[in-house]
């Protein structure tokens, strides 16, 4: 289907005129940058972390043992695990602590 031309009117003339009316649209991005950010940090932290671990302690510390070199890599695994946890709870506290502030500046 295509478009048609209005009459006395050029197709120019018509793409070089602005919109007719303006809107308030919210165009920001539905999750902040920063906090893909911390996820893609958190993701290759739990990649590498664990398996990084594994590999510097089933020789040199644990002298071949899999077994312990295996529970260290999952208590790693925990330990990324929690601390995502922690910052995606103090990001929430600070974000409910600005809006509590804002909606009693707009109270007031």
């Amino acid at each position: 289907m295509s478009a048609r031309k209005p009459h006395g009117q050029s197709y120019a003339d018509v793409a070089a005129k602005p919109p007719l009316e303006k809107t308030d649209s919210d165009v920001t991005p539905a999750v902040p940058g920063d906090v893909i950010f911390k996820l893609l940090a958190f993701t290759a932290a739990m990649v590498v972390g664990p398996i990084g671990i594994y590999f510097l302690t089933v020789n040199s510390i644990f002298g071949g043992n899999p077994t312990y070199a295996g529970i260290t890599a999952a208590l790693t695994a925990n330990v990324v695990l929690f601390a995502y946890i922690y910052v995606a709870w103090k990001e929430d506290q600070g974000d409910q602590q600005e809006a509590a502030k804002a909606k009693s500046k707009k109270g007031q």
